[in-house]
């Protein structure tokens, strides 16, 4: 509930990068790993709706497969997206499959995704600093991408700028080459090969501000959440108002 709003607006971005270099098809399998209460489906949802008085987008259909450990996520998601998305006068035509399993037991449960279908296989934020941790999951993200990706397909990865650079016990760079080198090895640990990043930040500097510089930035500067402060308030115990902000990494990258 926290973050769901911000990490829509982030993926929200993302597709619309996809669509402006014309690689978003109208016939679209998507499958969104650690997917949560189905945020990837909702930030595209979002986009062919918001975008429809802006350009033309032929009528899409969407094949979503959600893998969560937590099916809880899974059925709170589902509701959500009957209540505020089909009830929507022009519905997304989505179909959604729910596969419920935790990534480190993978092995076991590798037959419940269809091979050679997905168009975009999606990870957000579920990446780990500690090693022995991301060496297991990234041996069962390449596993499914040899498996589940179309040759044609693409990898969308969302990782907050503070983690992709603590793996590596680096700082963040202005230096873009630089960064740049941190992505690729980012990459190459996953088995993938760079199409493009972007970095994506409230503040418009490559650098993170202080805490307390930050706040007051926020505060300031960035639109508020008119209506998720009050339930953060009230079952979070929040006591400032919150505000929508950016700090993420989006990488789209394809098979090596």
């Amino acid at each position: 509930m926290k973050y769901f709003l911000d990490n829509v607006s982030c993926i929200y971005l993302a597709w619309f990068l996809i669509y402006q270099d014309v690689l978003l098809p109208s016939k679209i399998n998507i499958l969104d790993i650690a997917a949560g209460p189905g945020t990837v489906a909702y930030s595209l949802a979002l986009f062919l709706q918001s975008s429809s008085g802006f350009f033309h987008i032929p009528q899409m259909h969407i094949s979503y497969y959600s893998l969560e450990k937590q099916d809880a996520f899974q059925f709170r998601g589902l509701q959500f997206w009957r209540r505020y998305i089909e009830s929507r006068l022009t519905p997304v035509n989505a179909f959604f499959r729910f596969v419920t399993t935790d990534i480190f037991t993978w092995k076991s449960q590798s037959n419940n995704l269809p091979k050679d279908f997905f168009d975009f296989i999606v990870i957000s934020h579920c990446f780990f600093i500690d090693k022995a941790k991301r060496v297991e999951a990234n041996n069962t993200y390449k596993q499914i991408f040899a498996t589940s990706l179309k040759n044609s397909g693409y990898i969308l990865l969302i990782v907050q700028n503070k983690k992709l650079f603590k793996i590596y016990d680096v700082h963040q760079f202005e230096n873009q080459e630089q960064e740049k080198n941190v992505v690729e090895k980012f990459l190459a640990e996953l088995g993938l090969e760079l199409v493009w990043y972007r970095y994506l930040t409230s503040t418009g500097s490559r650098t993170s501000l202080p805490g307390a510089e930050f706040a007051k930035f926020a505060q300031d500067k960035l639109p508020k959440k008119l209506y998720m402060s009050p339930i953060l308030q009230q079952y979070f115990g929040q006591k400032h108002q919150s505000n929508y902000t950016l700090d993420d990494y989006v990488i789209l990258a394809r098979k090596s």
